[in-house]
Parts: C-alpha cells; sequence; structure tokens
C-alpha cells in the first residue's frame, strides 16, 4: 500500500511542472471593463468600414486589382484598441506598412522562389522597421503579402496599403479624440526638475530597459507613469491608513504663554525635548517654543561660552525677553488627531518644520509628531517589519506625563 502510495505521489509531483508550463498557455485578461470593450469594438468597426467605403469608392467599379488588404484589421486592433501602444502610434503604422510593402517588392523583384522571397522580405522588414522607429506588426504581413500576390509590389504599396493605412489613421486620430483616447500617444514624459530621496529616476527605468532588452507593448512615457503609480499605491497601501493618534507623542508636554524662560528651559532639558507647545487655559495652542527660538534671541556678541550666554537669556537679563510669550513662533502649524501621517510629509520636508502639535476635535493639544516620529514610521515599513508598523488606534506614547509650566 505505501508503495503505491509513494509511486503516485512520483506521478503527481513528476506532473506539477508540465502544469505550471501548460498554463503559460493561457493569458492573463486584458483587465480593461465593458465600456473600454465597447469603445475598441465600434472604433475598429467604423475604421474598417470607413476604410473600405472609400477604398471601394476610389477603385472604382472596374478595378482589377484588391482595393483592400486583410492585414489592415490587425492595424485596426492595434490603433483602436491599444492606441497608447508604441506599435499603434501613425508613423510605425504608416512607415511600418508601406516600407514593408516595399521590401516585399523588391524582394519579390530579385528572388524568384516565393518561400524564400517571403521569408527574406518579412525579416528585412523587421530590420529596416526596427532603426526607423516604425515598428508595426503588421507590417511584416504586408512584406508576405506582396510577395505572395505576386504582382505589381510597387502600385500596391501606393494602393491599397497606403491608401488603406492613411484613411485608417485618419479614422483612429478622430474617434480616439472623441473618445477620450489622445492619439498620437506621447511616448516620453518630461523629466521632472528633482527626484525625491529613495523615489526612482527616468534614468533608473532607461537602466531597468536596457537590462530587459526585450520589445515592450507600452510607452516609455506610460511605463514610468505606472511605476510611479503602483510606488505610491504601495506606499499608500501601508501608509495610507496610518493616523496622527498612531504615531504622536501623548500626553505631551507644554507650557503657557506666561511660563518664565528659565522654566520652559528647564523642562526642555529635563525631558530631554526641542520643543514645546504653548497652550492657553483651556488646552488651545497658540504657539510654540523651540530650542533655535533660545539660540536665535541668545547674545551672540558677548564672548562668552554659548552656555553662559544661554543661563543669561533664561535667567533674565536687563532688556531681554523674559516669558516664552515673548520668542514663542505664532501661528503655529498643527494637525488634526484623526489626519493621515502621510500629510505631515510635506510640511516636514518642505515647509521647515520639525515639530507639529495634534489637536483633537475641541482644537486642544492632544500630541505632539515629530520628524522622527514619522521617519521612524517609514523606516519601519521600508525594512518589512509590519509587526512593528503602527496599526490604527494603537498609539505609542513616547511620554508618559503631562506638564504645563506657567508663570507662577
Amino acid at each position: 500500500m505505501s508503495s503505491v502510495s509513494v509511486a503516485g505521489g512520483k506521478d503527481r509531483s513528476a506532473f506539477v511542472p508540465f502544469a505550471r508550463w501548460a498554463r503559460n498557455f493561457w493569458p492573463a485578461p486584458l483587465g480593461i471593463d465593458g465600456r473600454e470593450r465597447l469603445r475598441f469594438i465600434v472604433g475598429a468597426v467604423i475604421g474598417v468600414l470607413l476604410t473600405a467605403w472609400l477604398s471601394r469608392w476610389w477603385a472604382g467599379p472596374a478595378a482589377s486589382g484588391p482595393w483592400m488588404v486583410a492585414s489592415l484589421g490587425a492595424s485596426a486592433v492595434l490603433v483602436f484598441g491599444m492606441p497608447s501602444s508604441p506599435l499603434a502610434q501613425p508613423w510605425p503604422v504608416l512607415g511600418g506598412s508601406t516600407l514593408s510593402a516595399l521590401v516585399g517588392a523588391v524582394c519579390s523583384a530579385l528572388v524568384p522562389d516565393p518561400a524564400l522571397a517571403g521569408a527574406l522580405a518579412v525579416g528585412s522588414a523587421i530590420a529596416l522597421m526596427v532603426p526607423l522607429r516604425c515598428l508595426h506588426p503588421p507590417g511584416g504581413a504586408m512584406a508576405l503579402y506582396v510577395v505572395l500576390t505576386a504582382g505589381d509590389g510597387w502600385h500596391l504599396a501606393a494602393f491599397p496599403i497606403l491608401f488603406n493605412v492613411v484613411v485608417l489613421l485618419a479614422a483612429g486620430m478622430l474617434y480616439n479624440s472623441l473618445t477620450g483616447r489622445q492619439y498620437p500617444h506621447p511616448q516620453r514624459m518630461g523629466r521632472p526638475a528633482a527626484a525625491a530621496q529613495g523615489a526612482f529616476t527616468a534614468s533608473d527605468v532607461d537602466v531597468a530597459l536596457a537590462h530587459y532588452n526585450q520589445v515592450l507593448d507600452v510607452s516609455r512615457a506610460d511605463l514610468e507613469g505606472l511605476l510611479h503609480l503602483a510606488g505610491r499605491a504601495a506606499f499608500q497601501r501601508t501608509l495610507g491608513e496610518v493616523r496622527c493618534a498612531d504615531i504622536m507623542s501623548s500626553p505631551p508636554l507644554a507650557v503657557g504663554p506666561g511660563a518664565s524662560l528659565k522654566d520652559a528651559w528647564a523642562l526642555m532639558r529635563s525631558a530631554q525635548i526641542k520643543a514645546l507647545p504653548v497652550v492657553d487655559g483651556q488646552q488651545l495652542v497658540v504657539g510654540i517654543v523651540t530650542v533655535a527660538d533660545f539660540m536665535r534671541l541668545a547674545n551672540l556678541d558677548v564672548h562668552e561660552g554659548l552656555g553662559q550666554r544661554l543661563r543669561a537669556l533664561v535667567m533674565g537679563r536687563s532688556g531681554q525677553p523674559a516669558a516664552v510669550h515673548e520668542i514663542m513662533s505664532h501661528p503655529v502649524q498643527v494637525a488634526h488627531i484623526g489626519q493621515h501621517a502621510m500629510d505631515l510629509v510635506p510640511l516636514f520636508s518642505h515647509g521647515g518644520h520639525h515639530h507639529i502639535p495634534i489637536v483633537d476635535n475641541e482644537s486642544r493639544l492632544c500630541g505632539v509628531i515629530t520628524q522622527t516620529d514619522l521617519v521612524r514610521t517609514l523606516a519601519v515599513v521600508v525594512q518589512g517589519r509590519d509587526e512593528e508598523a503602527p496599526k490604527p488606534g494603537s498609539a505609542r506614547p513616547r511620554r508618559t506625563h503631562h506638564a504645563t509650566a506657567e508663570a507662577p
């Protein structure tokens, strides 16, 4: 019994690689909704129908040759279904189709064997389209079509091929524009003035594409835009639900506007902090005092040590400020307790702030967030330490006491 089980297990394990390989033949869904699918279908119908009507009219009832080529249907799929694709832009469609037809005419004239001429025509068309930046998959079909028709290839390149393509492109430009699709689609995006620290840049995308070294059916601009959107979505997923309440220091230390500079300085020294919110009797934030404020107002002209100058300031000297309200910064930037923590990033990175008081629904002081608090949260996410990431509603207090120093 055990040997049968083992044999069966071996059979199943041998089948797994084959099953994984076989799944590669089943493509992923296109990822478009019903509205886009309908737009795609209607556009292809209109484009092909308009091209057929005009081409048949141009050829006239006495035309002896073809007035439309079948590979135009493949071009319609690209122009109307993938208008942002590099392979569907006007120059690839026009140049790739027409030049490939001319290549087919040359190969047909020089090589008697249709099989060899057809193969050379397709290969030569690709060799021509790549450096001329007009790679268009139906172009290979155009080259082969001219060889297999065994007719006047030069005439076929002008009509019906060139005529068909021009009409289809005109219909594609009009239809895509009316249905909200930019066509021709920009293939390059403007270079940003500066990249955020740690964010990828346009040159990073170029390096990745060079390493990938395969033809992509998406423009470089769209690829870069998609990468930015994906990065933003991932960042929002990991930090988007973190609120100020989850990372703020609470309860906060604070002083009143009438507190002496000596008391405020002593409180900052004992708590080893660099800023104190200033609140009134109702705990409303009216300002903030920081170490920088003390440094700025220390008498730098006196030939004493920095410690002596600060001591002279906080102990009081004739003509020097004596109370917190005389040196505090006001008005002060605050944030709401329920606000997303990510909203504070521009305040810290560009606004010049280092400490943001957090207020509750009644605008009363309930916490403080520093650059260190936010950087610590970012570091946890970047390192993938999800178990240490702050969860909504689980604030991590840094201080365990609240003090409001007032003038005696």
